[in-house]
């Protein structure tokens, strides 16, 4: 096998992922190793690179190290050819600054619209590319501080996109196996290589192929986006190490947990393409975790407490000891074997840990670590009666599996000493943690209690509803996987907290979907009209047009043109007699008549005119033609509002009082019969309307139509609270939510001004009317006041 090597400190990564690349083509073509310093032969700059082929041959320096490179590759397209010969030449290492910025205004530019530098799929054009803004100490820089400014947001989101690919991630293996071992040296006084763009949380006592993960969620509720953050950034330490990530079911409250909540999560996660080396369940653990209780009690470090739930939170809150504090061991052991046997008196205790009565940090006044709970569990039946909080179990588990790491969000914060308490009050081996910002969005609940406050009243239907966010919700909404991935890692191991708005993550969406979206046409039935085409064919006829026209693999549509032809009444109210209009994928016609009844357009007569240039005309409109073979079918467009009115919702909002009235909107309408085809999932984009996602076929539908959903585009307009919007132009509330809002409105609390019997100015607006406080003042002539010339007015 042919052999490259790589100097650490030489930025070689250009030739390292060509050739990880040509792995991915043909396995086992390259074995890369990288070895410390910055040149492989004496201080010679250009030996940052050597490959020792298999008769021997030595080759050294970037051209002949990337053309024998090249040879393993599949024969390159010229376009591919000109963006290798851009990265070697515009974005090498000795680049200046105003050169680079130019290279990566021109990289961002070009891939506003798209998702790989050449076709559709990674090729050695975004390796290259990708290579040298890696190996760029200027790139790195400006990624690490997000500056979009200088590097562009889609020239960042195709960077991190690149980043996650599996040639990557081999090399970023091999580099991080090389990082760890000299970072056993470095402890010895040698200098450290800086760190530049590192997607890294600073982990600590790292060892290349030992390091282990988890993601423990609690199988009471779906899946949300902040739960696949926790996952992804789990999942991505351990790969980068070469090391074990585990799924583990946190299932120690029986009250809140089902065997259904446990089956979605598996199948969140096999959607977003994280697999666990080892799925396990703390439930695995329920006799060794009560082992560990009776140690503790035993060696004094835990007590049984009778106080009822109020009063223990009370006393926690005022730093007073509990009277069952003192308690001998005996009595403890007593205590909490009638909790075990879940006998009267053991369902009114609880144990806690014997931490600190008073300490300022909370969490750690003698914490509640187990309770008496007589109920079923899903898995272990009625075996147990009493069962661990999350506080005591997950130390335990974590230690016991071997995780070297646990990554957790910053709300755990506070309990982290308490984390770590637990390590040496049981004797055991410790588990570093490292804590990341939890994603929030506005607009939006993550609150397991709250969202299931929504299913529970009908306000959405179900977990997967396309309002919440939840994995299911936002896929069902036209979220990609890809796109959720690569937001994920663009946030990175942040400990930032941010409120985030969701017009990145759809912008994201929205460049990755739009280059394989196929195109369709769809007219609102309501007040359709219909047109007289002059000059066109007598009979219909059925001709295939491109799907997509920037994107011919896609294949053909079949598309009608007829003598009468249907177009929506928002374009129709707009036309003058004797305007030129193009319609699109046909041509220009003149409007020669309009028919009206009470300004509603009833018909039109268009005069056919192909010679016309669509430049010229000022109108591009949508249009469906019929053809007894091939007629229209009915769908309903669909679109959503926030479930909130208020962007951060506080802890003492109820949420009855921000409840948005009306979060659905449908539409009758009639799509082009190709859409009668497509199966549910598929995404598309309606001419001048934006992008869908088919949610229901015809028969799935109570109504008999296919159900097509809005997938938002990240722009203002999409992304903005219809809540405010005037009602005229807001699209039509569905049924189900002018029900909704009319028992939203039946819930509502009274305003309780209104006793105070103020008076309010009528018409106008809900404020209170104040006299003015000096009597009416007379304002100054403005000719009097300024030295500005005078205008008339225009009305």
């Amino acid at each position: 096998m042919t052999s490259l090597t790589l100097a650490q400190k030489g930025t070689p990564l250009p030739y390292g992922a060509l050739a990880e690349y040509a792995n991915s083509v043909s396995p086992g073509t390259f074995s890369v190793k990288w070895q410390e310093g910055s040149s492989l032969k004496d201080k010679d700059k250009a030996a940052n690179a050597v490959i020792a082929t298999d008769n021997g041959e030595e080759i050294v320096g970037q051209g002949p190290t990337v053309a024998y490179i090249l040879r393993f590759l599949p024969q390159m397209s010229p376009e591919v050819s000109q963006w290798l010969t851009f990265s070697l030449e515009q974005l090498g290492t000795a680049a200046a600054f105003k050169d680079l910025e130019q290279a990566f205004a021109q990289l961002d530019q070009h891939l506003q619209m798209r998702s790989y530098l050449a076709g559709y799929t990674v090729t050695a054009a975004d390796v290259a590319v990708w290579g040298a803004l890696r190996a760029s100490a200027i790139f790195q820089r400006n990624l690490k501080l997000e500056s979009q400014q200088v590097l562009g947001e889609a020239l960042m989101r195709w960077y991190v996109h690149i980043s996650t690919q599996p040639f990557v991630e081999r090399l970023s293996e091999s580099l991080a196996q090389l990082q760890a071992n000299s970072s056993k040296k470095g402890s010895s006084g040698e200098k450290k290589a800086a760190d530049q763009g590192k997607f890294d949380l600073g982990l600590e006592n790292v060892e290349y192929g030992k390091v282990v993960t988890r993601f423990p969620p609690e199988p009471s509720g779906y899946m949300h986006i902040g739960h696949a953050k926790a996952a992804l950034l789990n999942e991505y330490f351990a790969r980068l190490y070469n090391g074990k990530f585990i799924v583990r079911f946190d299932d120690s409250n029986p009250s809140k947990e089902k065997s259904e909540f446990e089956d979605a999560i598996t199948e969140d996660l096999r959607l977003l393409g994280i697999a666990g080396d080892k799925i396990t369940h703390t439930s695995d653990y329920f006799q060794t975790i009560y082992e560990y209780a009776l140690q503790l009690i035993r060696s004094g470090g835990a007590y049984v407490d009778d106080t009822d739930k109020e009063r223990i939170k009370e006393e926690r809150m005022d730093g007073i000891a509990s009277r069952c504090r003192d308690q001998s061991v005996e009595e403890n052991l007593e205590r909490f074997e009638q909790m075990r046997l879940g006998t009267e008196m053991g369902e009114r205790c609880c144990l806690r840990a014997k931490i600190s009565v008073d300490c300022p940090n909370k969490a750690m006044r003698d914490p509640v670590i187990y309770r008496c709970k007589p109920v079923p569990h899903h898995r272990t039946g009625t075996a147990w009666k009493i069962y661990p909080t999350y506080d005591f179990c997950c130390p335990i588990v974590d230690s016991l599996e071997g995780v070297t790491h646990a990554l957790r969000s910053m709300e755990y914060r506070d309990r982290n000493p308490l984390y770590a308490w637990f390590f040496p009050a049981l004797n055991l081996r410790p588990v570093a943690i490292q804590d990341f910002s939890r994603m929030n969005f506005v607009y939006t609940l993550l609150s397991k209690r709250k969202l299931q406050w929504f299913v529970d009243n009908g306000r959405v239907t179900g977990w997967d509803d396309p309002r919440f966010p939840t994995v299911r919700g936002i896929r069902r909404r036209g979220m990609t996987i890809e796109a959720l991935r690569q937001y994920v890692l663009m946030q990175g191991a942040s400990q930032k907290n941010m409120l985030l708005e969701w017009d990145k993550i759809w912008s994201l969406n929205k460049k990755i979907i739009d280059p394989v979206a196929p195109r369709h046409t769809a007219l609102l039935k309501r007040e359709l009209v219909p047109a007289t085409i002059v000059g066109g064919p007598t009979e219909s006829y059925i001709k295939q047009v491109p799907k997509h026209k920037k994107n011919p693999e896609l294949g053909t549509k079949q598309t009608v043109f007829s003598p009468l032809v249907f177009v929506d009444q928002a374009d129709a109210a707009t036309f003058a007699v004797n305007e030129e209009i193009t319609l699109m994928d046909w041509g220009n016609a003149i409007v020669s008549n309009i028919e009206r009844i009470d300004n509603v357009v009833t018909g039109l007569t268009l005069q056919l005119h192909l010679e016309g240039d669509f430049k010229t005309t000022k109108k591009k409109i949508t249009w469906l033609g019929q053809d007894s073979a091939m007629h229209p079918v009915e769908a309903l467009l669909v679109d959503y509002d926030y479930l909130i009115t208020k962007k951060k919702l506080e802890e003492d909002d109820e949420i009855i009082d921000v409840l948005t009235p009306v979060t659905e909107f449908d539409e009758p309408a009639i799509v082009d019969a190709n859409v009668g085809n497509l199966s549910k999932g598929s995404i598309i984009q309606l001419e001048r309307r934006g992008y869908y996602i088919v949610d229901k076929l015809a028969n799935e539908s109570e109504l008999g139509l296919i159900t097509l959903i809005k997938i938002p585009d990240g722009k203002a307009s999409s992304m903005a609270s219809k809540h405010n919007q005037n009602e005229t132009n807001a699209p039509a509330p569905s049924k189900k939510s002018q029900k909704a809002a009319k028992s939203s409105k039946n819930q509502k609390k009274q305003d309780p001004d209104a006793a105070l019997g103020l008076p309010r100015p009528e018409d106008v607006c809900n404020m209170y009317k104040t006299d003015p406080m000096y009597g009416d003042v007379k304002l100054a002539n403005p000719k009097d006041i300024s030295s500005m010339y005078e205008t008339n007015k225009f009305y």
